[in-house]
């Protein structure tokens, strides 16, 4: 679809579209933004932004440009109230209506657009601006007017005929690079923000890609009103004449900051007279880059010049004083934005319909421990109830357990996908950590039943396990805490430390450990005091092996080998050997094991497993992303 079509579409919405938007901000500006870190040699503090102002007026829309390093990314993050960097001191004011504002009613009126599209990819189009207004917008906006917003939006971003085609996954192929960018602007449109922020919007796009985009950001900013503040690397000129103004940054000054209609004459005025036919955005960023020193009119000392010139011009007489108007200064955030209550609610929803239709996250994980069911089996087919069967029968609880357990780290893609979405809509001040937390355990109970039973019954009743209803039921509930348990920890790991790589290795680091101290490959009565004490009395693991095996041994008897004199030969001494039979009790005293503690056993899975999610939480908590 042409830009002039989807130009076309925008009026035809208007008159309802219009509607969706308060336009009573009139001015968004800023004066001494300043932010130091640390330097990480001198140890001394160091401006990474350095004395910045500016101002946008209703229906304007801003770039921010510099080289690598300039710190516009630095001061979009100040300006959208985020996080600037770790560790880094802010300093200056932010001015809404000519009057200082504050986090919640900032983000109440604002919204951010990342620069990677953080998407959920098995979700269509319109599924996804359908939960974005969900999570943000108040109950009292009904069914209707929240159809009439999505309805609005996909016809004025050209994206009524993708509204019922998905994302995009990695295995399924979706919309393209142009149209998740549109959709990524349309999810931050539903709420009606009056300041709209976006980082890199055109970043992997082509150049009439970018236009398409901006064109469309542009004619919804002048139509509606809205504020734009957008960085920008490097636009094609049709898209740079698209902005208003420009703020140049360079080393974390300001290089201009103005109409992008008066580059020419200030620079011409510095004596850096712009070449014709040549992309003005070009060429202003390679004026003020020092990265690449190749002659006199690259040199730091020319940039320094250039900002130093800037410093001369007041920005003070264009930033708007008026008072704030009443409509806003009664803004109230709770009202913006839909219930605590109803938020886990939502995020179930919305994960459910990820979960059946995202084959990474469950499909595969299904058929894996289907194999994994046969495996079992088909190699301790049908043991008979024989002491020579014994220690098979051990080796078989540990392999059912441990390596279910294990096989939890393929959850660890689909969590980090999630996570990636929590922390752009935990920006956006949409929910926080426990409403995450909470929709995450619950959407997993149903999908890990299903798994536990569907490898019960193939690996169960084909191993030989103890014949009765009781015996399996039992297993099912010991594998099921088992996954929960197990997937609680790769929850915890991975938001420690959010990274593929990473979190799978620590993953399998500690089922690792686990497996070590759980009791199987050294008995908990001769486990080092180290192991035991630290290790052995917190691991998920050692409680349901040990259940398994009382589940297994507790209740049942096994043959002894008969000698050739017609004697019996009995590996476990019981009350049993004189009828040449084993006592089950007579394994489990060998492992310290007793019965009558399975509540107990219980008791502390359902403690680690919520230890593992409180822990989760509180990392989540400190993060401020």
């Amino acid at each position: 679809m042409s830009s002039s079509n989807l130009h076309t579409d925008v009026e035809k919405t208007a008159g309802e579209y219009t509607q969706l938007f308060n336009t009573n901000i009139r001015s968004f500006a800023w004066r001494d933004i300043t932010v130091s870190v640390k330097d990480r040699v001198t140890k001394q503090p160091k401006n990474i932004l350095q004395n910045v102002d500016g101002v946008v007026r209703a229906g304007e829309m801003l770039a921010l440009m510099g080289p690598s390093g300039s710190g516009k990314t630095t001061l979009l993050n100040v300006l959208a109230h985020r996080l600037a960097a770790t560790g880094a001191s802010v300093r200056g004011s932010m001015l809404v209506n000519g009057t200082k504002s504050d986090l919640s009613n900032f983000r109440s009126i604002s919204s951010y657009v990342e620069q990677e599209d953080t998407l959920i990819g098995s979700l269509t189009v319109k599924e996804t601006l359908y939960f974005a207004a969900k999570l943000s917008l108040p109950g009292s906006v009904g069914k209707a007017e929240r159809d009439q917003r999505i309805d609005a939006l996909l016809t004025s971003l050209g994206l009524q005929k993708q509204a019922n085609t998905i994302i995009g996954t990695p295995i399924r192929k979706g919309i393209s690079g142009g149209q998740k960018r549109r959709a990524s602007v349309a999810s931050q449109l539903i709420t009606s923000p009056r300041i709209l922020f976006l980082d890199e919007p055109t970043s992997g796009l082509d150049s009439q890609a970018s236009y398409e985009v901006m064109n469309l950001v542009k004619t919804i900013a002048v139509k509606f009103n809205l504020i734009i503040i957008a960085s920008i690397h490097q636009p094609s000129t049709t898209t740079f004449n698209l902005f208003d103004k420009l703020l140049l940054l360079s080393g974390g000054k300001t290089a201009y900051n103005g109409a992008v209609s008066g580059i020419q004459l200030h620079f011409a005025s510095m004596g850096y007279r712009m070449p014709q036919y040549i992309n003005p955005a070009e060429y202003i960023m390679e004026l003020v880059n020092d990265d690449f020193v190749r002659d006199d009119s690259k040199s730091a000392s020319h940039v320094e010049r250039i900002t130093e010139a800037w410093n001369g011009t007041v920005l003070e007489k264009d930033i708007d004083r008026e008072a704030v108007v009443a409509s806003y200064t009664t803004i109230d955030e709770e009202q913006t934005k839909a219930s605590p209550f109803l938020i886990p609610l939502i995020l179930v929803h919305r994960s459910f319909i990820k979960s059946y239709r995202d084959i990474v996250a469950y499909q595969i994980r299904i058929a894996m421990y289907m194999g994994l069911a046969i495996m079992m089996g088909t190699v301790w087919l049908r043991l008979a109830p024989e002491q020579k069967n014994i220690q098979s029968w051990s080796n078989s609880i540990f392999f059912g357990g441990a390596f279910m357990s294990f096989m939890a780290v393929a959850y660890i893609p689909a969590y980090l996908e999630d996570h990636q979405i929590y922390k752009k809509e935990r920006q956006n001040g949409l929910y926080g950590p426990a409403a995450f937390l909470v929709a995450n355990f619950l959407i997993g109970l149903p999908y890990l039943f299903l798994i536990t039973i569907l490898f019960s019954v193939i690996a169960y009743w084909l191993s030989n396990f103890q014949p009765t209803a009781v015996g399996f039921w039992t297993w099912v509930m010991w594998l099921y805490l088992d996954l929960i348990a197990a997937e609680s920890l790769v929850v915890l790991i991975s938001s420690l430390a959010p990274i593929f790589v990473v979190a799978l290795a620590a993953t399998a680091f500690a089922n690792g450990l686990w497996m070590s101290v759980g009791g199987f490959m050294v008995s908990p009565k001769t486990l080092n005091v180290f192991w035991r004490y630290v290790f052995h009395y917190i691991d998920y693991q050692a409680y349901v092996f040990q259940g398994m095996m009382v589940n297994e041994f507790a209740d049942r008897t096994y043959s002894c080998d008969r000698t050739p004199g017609g004697g019996c030969e009995c590996m476990y001494p019981s009350a049993l050997s004189a009828e040449c039979k084993i006592d089950g009790k007579a394994v489990l005293a060998v492992y310290g094991y007793k019965t009558g503690k399975t509540g107990l056993w219980v008791g502390i899975l359902f403690a680690i497993i919520i230890a593992y999610r409180l822990l989760a939480w509180l990392v989540l908590y400190l993060k401020k992303h």
